[in-house]
């Protein structure tokens, strides 16, 4: 019996009686797994290789926040390197010390 057959004989009994709490949790379930699964082979992840090829893509998201993370701190690093050193050269004109190389 597929997963569909079990759905419509619990849709079936719930429909003859008056259900109870149990049964509804039931119905419920395999509604449930049942959209579930057929989410997950529209998306394409019902097959067997789908939990590696999650893993890959969460193992190559993080890899690249690091590659971003790290770009922006070697980009703004080099930004205030750049600001102390035209610091140090406008402190060095303003105190004449090119004329102290002719």
């Amino acid at each position: 019996m597929d997963e569909e057959e079990a759905l419509a004989r619990l849709i079936a009994l719930a429909g003859t009686s008056a259900p109870d709490a149990a049964l509804l949790r039931a119905v419920v379930e395999e509604a449930s797994e049942l959209g579930a699964r057929r989410a997950l082979a529209r998306l394409g992840l019902a097959d067997e290789a789908a939990r590696e090829d999650v893993g890959d893509l969460r193992q190559l998201l993080s890899a690249w926040r690091d590659a971003k993370t790290s770009a922006w701190k070697a980009a703004v690093d080099w930004a205030v390197r750049g600001v102390l050193a035209a610091l140090v050269v406008g402190l060095a004109v303003k105190l004449g010390l090119p004329g102290l190389l002719r």
